[in-house]
């Protein structure tokens, strides 16, 4: 007979699951016990629990297979929450499990005594404390379960005696425990779709992360309505950013060809988004949105008809309906509209523009076109997303992720981790603003313990890069705290025994990058970049470009007169 501990540890095994992330202690000792004697599962140890969370939440978005973190008792498991909002922000099913205190000294305020039930209520779709053994069995497959059903973070607590008792029978219904299939919609809400689309003369169709799987089906439906594809940034990696079809990012991280073609159709598709930045959707009414979510259909803007279900079977049972279409009038305009926004673009990350200063386009768009094919590409949060999503020019199989509907600032470091892991011969590359680097700094010495090859950009502008662009939106000049000094990060990535470059003279740059590519474990390279670089956004209003001068003449008054 097993024990929890064990089978747990088969269970997950049995499941799929290869790694473990968490760090140790003993509350988890026969856990972790277990997965050494058992074999099948990597134990990657690492330096804070969030960072734990957030590489089983990195490889829950990339794979939609159950990612697993742990942490001991009391603080060990707290500090596991942040991370999983990555998950329940972003719908990846990750399995969180931490330690409890004796079962016999629950109640009695002892050390590292808590309520994890009550902590993780907000983040998990469901949390458990298993009290006895009999309860573990059919408490394992309920949290697996609630996990991949709800596409979210499931929680257990475990007593050390309960993990190290016998457990009374195996995991029931095993096969149950995968990712949850597609789901066709009503043929009738379909047909409905294909008369609204017949009636309108332009139509532009806007594409989510539920798109993924579809890209063929997105590509026919473009050509057969000869309508331009617009993406979310979780989409932007499905096709390549040279596809004819694929025109670009609404919003920030986007362009004014994309905003255009949404504002502008007669009729908008939205399929597999939830883009939760209203402003950038039309008020018209004119959308058909089509998400699995039915809870999220109308919520963002006014709809004419909101479709329950997955994309790709909702295209097929479409183009099996759609005559083709031949007029190229609107199509045509979001294309020549899309080329001059790429020679914009291009402008800003050229070298020969640079003088004695490094621009984080040059950076971002270095990195990305000499990054391997099929690399997969992590971004933090901050003013570093908008130099890489924009700048990226993705070959269509690349992957991109990070902190998406959480929008966490240093939450990369520990995302690229778990990517790496899957698969330590595949290239993962971080940007990250030197805020977030230094969050969770110690993230990279899990990558260079665990021999996790990623490749870490950080831009380096000495300043919550987003915080100054949001005060001086608003006419105001960067306030105390928004600036501060930095380490050599370099000299950091040596001293944890990776390889460390910098790049600060836009001369060097190309060789920086090339040589910084080419390391074969962990590396940074630390770019010095203009802090004053504004990003390009589609459309700024006058009001707002008077703003950022005043703010700009303010800072400049302060900095003279101390």
């Amino acid at each position: 007979m097993s024990t929890v501990a064990e089978l747990l540890v088969d269970t997950l095994a049995e499941i799929g699951v290869t790694q473990v992330f968490g760090i140790v202690g003993d509350a988890l000792n026969p856990f972790t016990d277990a997965l050494r004697r058992d074999g099948r599962i990597e134990w990657i140890g690492v330096r804070h629990e969030e960072g734990a969370a957030l590489a089983a939440a990195g490889q829950a978005k990339l794979t939609g297979r159950l990612g697993v973190c742990c942490g001991t008792t009391g603080p060990g498991g707290n500090h596991l929450v942040a991370g999983l909002y990555e998950a329940k922000k972003d719908h990846a099913p990750v399995l969180a499990i931490s330690g409890g205190v004796p079962s016999d000294k629950r109640g009695i305020d002892y050390l590292q005594e808590d309520v994890p039930d009550l902590l993780f209520r907000d983040v998990a779709l469901y949390t458990q404390t298993i009290a006895s053994p009999e309860q573990a069995a059919p408490v394992i497959h309920q949290a697996i379960a609630e996990a991949y059903g709800g596409r979210g973070v499931a929680h257990i607590s475990v007593p050390p005696d309960v993990f190290a008792s016998k457990a009374s029978a195996k995991v029931p219904s095993i096969a149950t425990l995968r990712p949850r299939a597609g789901v066709a919609p009503s043929p009738t809400d379909v047909d409905q779709a294909v008369i609204l689309i017949e009636q309108a003369k332009t139509v532009a169709v806007f594409c989510g992360f539920g798109c993924h799987g579809a890209e063929v089906e997105l590509v026919q439906l473009a050509e057969r309505l000869k309508a331009p594809l617009m993406h979310t940034y979780r989409a932007k990696d499905m096709l390549p950013y040279d596809d004819p079809h694929w025109i670009g990012g609404v919003g920030l991280i986007g362009g004014r060809p994309g905003v255009d073609a949404v504002m502008q159709a007669d009729l908008l598709l939205m399929l597999g988004t939830d883009y939760p930045y209203s402003e950038f959707l039309p008020r018209h009414g004119n959308i058909v949105q089509i998400d699995e979510r039915a809870f999220a259909l109308g919520r963002r803007a006014p709809i004419a008809l909101g479709i329950a279900g997955s994309v790709r079977p909702a295209l097929e049972m479409l183009l099996a309906r759609l005559p083709q279409r031949s007029d190229t009038a609107f199509l045509d305009t979001i294309r020549d509209a899309r080329r001059e926004w790429d020679a914009m673009l291009d402008g800003k990350a050229d070298l020969a523009r640079s003088g004695d200063k490094i621009h984080p386009q040059a950076v971002a768009r270095l990195v990305g076109d000499r990054a391997a094919r099929d690399a997969i590409i992590v971004t933090d949060t901050g003013e570093v997303t908008l130099w890489a999503a924009n700048w990226l020019r993705q070959s269509g199989r690349q992957k991109i992720t990070g902190s998406f509907n959480n929008a966490a600032v240093g939450t990369g470091m520990g995302i690229a981790n778990g990517a790496a892991a899957l698969d330590r011969g595949r290239q993962v590359i971080l940007h990250v603003g030197d805020g977030g680097m230094t969050m969770l700094l110690g993230e990279f010495m899990t990558a260079v313990e665990h021999k996790l090859p990623v490749k870490v950009v950080v831009y380096d502008n000495a300043r919550w890069g987003l915080v100054h662009l949001e005060m001086e939106g608003a006419g105001n000049p960067a306030a105390a705290g928004a600036n501060f000094p930095n380490l050599d990060f370099a000299a950091f990535a040596r001293a944890c025994g990776a390889e460390g470059f910098t790049a600060r003279d836009p001369a060097r740059l190309e060789e920086a990058v090339d040589t910084f590519l080419t390391a074969r474990g962990p590396a940074i390279l630390h770019a010095i970049v203009d802090p004053d670089e504004m990003p390009s956004m589609p459309h700024i209003k006058p009001d707002q470009v008077w703003k950022f001068g005043i703010a700009k003449m303010k800072e400049r008054l302060l900095a003279l007169t101390g």
